[in-house]
């Protein structure tokens, strides 16, 4: 592990008790929590999306305030939904908004998660999927925004304007954006899928299959075939990979509200959308029990970047203390280098 940032799935409900923020208020307290990060030397601000849901679903808004209000962390999402999404549209603004915060985009895609709604990104406009779970949209789009980010001509131009046979790129384009883009995998088939894509991996708090191993042992697993489908491809660019966890230091009394967030000490198996699942278990402890129990985690030390999922809907007090506590006590034993010592880098390929 070498860098550490939060993952926030940005709940909240329709008033504005403690701990059911409204709309607004669970935005500010992103910003808010995201500001205080950056100089603490947490290395990322990242956020889930969700359609139909009392959570995120618009990143880039969010994204763009705290680009402003930050200087050296990076802002990313985990992930966007692809089967809602205008491949090019999304190209402008993941563009605009990476050259705006100087290169510290870095977003999360994949097909999605189960969603509230039925077939929702019909709804949006998107139809002619073949597939239940619309994956065949999914992965056509990710294509195309690929594409369009890597600087490959999208369309014909007007030969009034350009002449006979001119093609035009989507503007603006951002160098170097391409190499910070994950697409999230909870199998290891798509694991294998993403390294012959070429693109960096995201592997959340759950898998979608079980197979008896350890939750970590199977994450471990899907990085491993991930890489070697990466090499095999003949790609060359050292690849990101992160993984999320919960992780909660008790480092005195005011932390020990957290021993109530962690009641998975354990791995669970169950079914999500039909699919058997792997429910990685929750960490909660005191900093040298965490750093022993990360360490022989095999997933997080394959991994570049460790996310930390959030209680987001607990307001900014209790959300940085999680996060202070990790950078002082638990992250500098297993390799974290704070956000000041430049861009997150990859392990280099073997």
């Amino acid at each position: 592990m070498r860098a550490f940032g939060f993952l926030s799935f940005g709940e909240y409900a329709t008033r504005r008790d403690p701990g059911h923020p409204d709309a607004r208020t669970s935005m500010g307290d992103a910003i808010e929590i995201a500001e205080a990060a950056d100089a603490m030397g947490v290395n990322g601000a990242y956020f889930r999306v969700h359609h139909f849901a009392r959570q995120g679903a618009a990143p880039m808004p969010l994204l763009g305030a705290i680009a402003a209000r930050t200087s050296l962390i990076e802002v990313g999402t985990g992930v966007i939904d692809m089967r809602y999404e205008n491949p090019l549209y999304l190209a402008e603004e993941a563009a605009a908004l990476d050259l705006i915060s100087r290169g510290r985009l870095a977003l999360g895609i994949s097909k999605g998660s189960l969603e509230p709604a039925r077939r929702g990104w019909e709804a949006f406009g998107y139809v002619g999927s073949k597939d239940a779970h619309g994956s065949d949209i999914a992965r056509d789009k990710f294509d195309l925004f690929m594409r369009a980010i890597r600087g490959e001509s999208m369309v014909d131009a007007d030969p009034t304007q350009f002449g006979r046979g001119a093609r035009l790129l989507i503007e603006p384009h951002s160098p170097g954006l391409a190499d910070r883009i994950w697409w999230g995998a909870g199998r290891r088939e798509t694991a294998e899928q993403v390294g012959r894509m070429g693109v960096n991996l995201m592997s959340s708090t759950l898998l979608t299959e079980a197979t008896g191993s350890s939750f970590a042992d199977l994450q471990r697993e899907q990085i491993d075939r991930y890489r070697e489908a990466y090499v095999a491809a003949g790609h060359t660019r050292a690849p990101r990979v992160a993984v999320a966890r919960s992780v909660f230091p008790i480092t005195g009394e005011k932390d020990l509200v957290f021993e109530d967030l962690g009641s998975q000490e354990r791995d669970r198996i169950g079914t999500l959308g039909g699919f058997a699942a792997t429910f990685g278990r929750t960490y909660v402890g005191e900093p040298d029990q965490l750093i022993a129990q990360l360490s022989a985690d095999a997933a997080v030390q394959a991994a570049d970047t460790l996310m930390l999922t959030i209680p987001s809907h607990l307001g900014p007090a209790l959300n940085l203390r999680i996060l202070q506590n990790m950078a002082e006590h638990v992250a500098p034993s297993l390799g974290w280098r704070p956000n000041t010592q430049g861009p997150v880098r990859a392990y280099p390929l073997p």
